[in-house]
């Protein structure tokens, strides 16, 4: 017999509009009713009940799609159990399902990592945050833009070498980042599209019309706005204001005020509006781990006050960004209702890998990825696959 879980007494997040005193029935991992308390059933009395009290909101789980890793762990390391802990503590963060990300590394590692990560997909537990696929960070980028990507595992875009990964990932690869201007005559991004692989530029140097032609040829996506590309320039708009420019591209954005000063998160909204920007967090193996000495890509990355500073170059080297503290700072800084903000950390994801109809929402029928909020703002409960996956203590 399936569990039936009740949230009660809930101010319910929807798409459009928020049901006050409202309660969401949970059955067989699934949202099976929303509805007002007025019409709230009786009950068999073996039912798990969950009351809000009114406090906070219920909102959809959030989706990261560009994460490496988190306490200690990086999905590079192609180890299943350290793939369990990343996902048991994306739960924390609010984060119900995410896109495992890998970088430049020897081929060899990535093989091995991509192996790792179609095996755990197959297995994975549900009481935790669900990896949805895989985002392929690199290897075929610009040298000239790597920011903290090992330069000598750097390869040009290789049709041939990426179809061999898509296989090995059970074809679970859905984004890629490269650097479009090293690919000749764009072959490697028409065997993207061809596959309904979203095909992202980052680490790019590409100019303005390279980059709107890589447009006009099926690129739908920016990796982590405004770094490890060519920025606006006013002879020379460059790739950041190409992906502006144009209506139909997401943006990745991280919203810490240090990959790019808060304030162009206003220029950002204004352009795209509310429907092509993506907040993501690119957290590496520090998130929720002490200030210290880590790894990335197999160089020393420095993380102090917020900062991941790789050692050797002194670039940035991804963040330990929380997703939740990532919503409240584009809530602060944008002014933007619970709504707007459930749009930038879940809806927008899900349309743009094609799963809305099961996530990032609340709607019966959509998968039992939930969020309770309290009324501080903070994580009080996450729901994954309708099991409780972090509870606030």
């Amino acid at each position: 017999m399936n569990k039936t879980t009740y949230i009660i007494h809930a101010n319910i997040v929807m798409e459009d509009r928020i049901i006050t005193n409202g309660f969401l029935q949970i059955t067989d991992k699934k949202i099976t009713i929303i509805d007002f308390m007025d019409n709230f059933p009786l009950l068999a009395g073996s039912e798990e009940i969950i009351d809000c009290q009114q406090q906070g909101y219920i909102i959809p789980g959030m989706i990261d799609i560009h994460v490496h890793g988190a306490v200690g762990y990086d999905f590079m390391d192609g180890d299943i159990e350290s793939y369990e802990k990343i996902a048991k503590y994306l739960a924390s963060e609010g984060v119900t399902a995410f896109l495992a990300t890998t970088m430049s590394c020897p081929m060899v590692e990535i093989e091995a990592a991509i192996d790792a990560l179609a095996l755990y997909k197959k297995e994975q537990p549900e009481a935790v945050s669900e990896m949805i696929g895989i985002h392929l960070e690199g290897p075929f980028i610009n040298r000239s833009k790597k920011g903290a990507q090992p330069e000598g595992a750097i390869l040009k875009p290789d049709a041939t070498q990426f179809n061999y990964l898509y296989e090995k990932s059970n074809r679970d690869i859905k984004l890629v980042t490269f650097a479009p201007e090293e690919d000749i005559n764009f072959e490697f991004l028409q065997t993207l599209t061809d596959k309904n692989v979203i095909a992202s530029i980052g680490h790019s140097d590409a100019d303005y019309d390279m980059t709107n032609r890589a447009i006009k040829a099926g690129v739908t996506h920016a990796t982590h706005l405004f770094n490890g590309m060519r920025g606006i320039h006013h002879r020379d708009p460059g790739v950041v204001g190409a992906v502006l420019l144009d209506e139909e591209v997401y943006v990745e954005i991280i919203p810490d005020n240090i990959h790019f000063h808060k304030d162009l998160l206003i220029m950002v909204h204004k352009l795209k509006g509310l429907t092509r920007m993506l907040v993501i967090t690119d957290g590496m193996r520090a998130k929720g781990m002490p200030d210290g000495i880590y790894t990335l890509g197999g160089e020393e990355v420095e993380v102090f006050d917020n900062h991941c500073i790789q050692r050797k170059t002194g670039s940035l080297a991804g963040s330990v960004l929380n997703m939740n503290e990532a919503r409240k700072n584009v809530e602060e800084w944008l002014h933007l209702s619970m709504i707007e903000q459930t749009h930038l950390v879940s809806l927008n994801q899900a349309t743009h890998l094609g799963i809305a109809d099961q996530k990032g929402s609340l709607a019966v029928g959509k998968d039992a990825e939930i969020v309770w909020l309290n009324a501080d703002g903070e994580i009080e409960k996450t729901f994954c696959s309708g099991n409780i996956a972090f509870e606030k203590v």
